[in-house]
């Protein structure tokens, strides 16, 4: 996908941003001792297998943004499949339509591959829902902390 300033790629077109993307997840969205865990899913990633998918935007050759398609990205929710994970900005990219390219960068690869939803959770309201996700309730991210799970269905607009 290309749109003005970036385009999208998967990871493993642009391995040099590895390093890069998995910092970026560990910082966002990881504790101290979960880097780990964060590399392994940009390892599986770079292993072209159907998921873990990476998808990082660049500008020229610079990574600025990155997003996930899934397995699982809730342990209480299993039941759920497939995922948009990871959504990542770097600061000066926020606010020019990078997250709506992303969110539609997923959509689309998982669309091509037959799957027919897609679901995401996040720890706040009033984002996801601008852009067509579907509030279905709460969970539990480990070990105990509230979060609001979204669907979004993959039918042909």
């Amino acid at each position: 996908m290309t749109t003005p300033g970036w385009r999208i790629v998967p990871l493993d077109e642009a391995p040099q941003h590895a390093e890069q993307v998995t910092d970026w997840l560990w910082q966002a969205f990881g504790s101290e001792n979960s880097r780990a865990f964060f590399a392994s899913v940009i390892h599986s990633s770079l292993q072209q297998a159907d998921l873990p998918q990476t998808f990082v935007a660049l500008v020229g050759e610079r990574a600025v943004a990155t997003v996930g398609a899934w397995r699982c990205d809730l342990i209480s929710r299993q039941d759920l499949f497939p995922w948009l994970a990871a959504l990542y900005i770097d600061n000066p990219w926020r606010g020019q339509g990078l997250s709506e390219a992303l969110q539609q960068h997923v959509m689309s690869w998982c669309r091509a591959r037959g799957y027919r939803q897609l679901h995401l959770w996040a720890t706040f309201a009033d984002y996801y829902e601008r852009f067509g996700w579907r509030y279905i309730g709460e969970a539990l991210e480990y070990p105990d902390k509230p979060v609001r799970v979204y669907h979004r269905s993959l039918a042909a607009d």
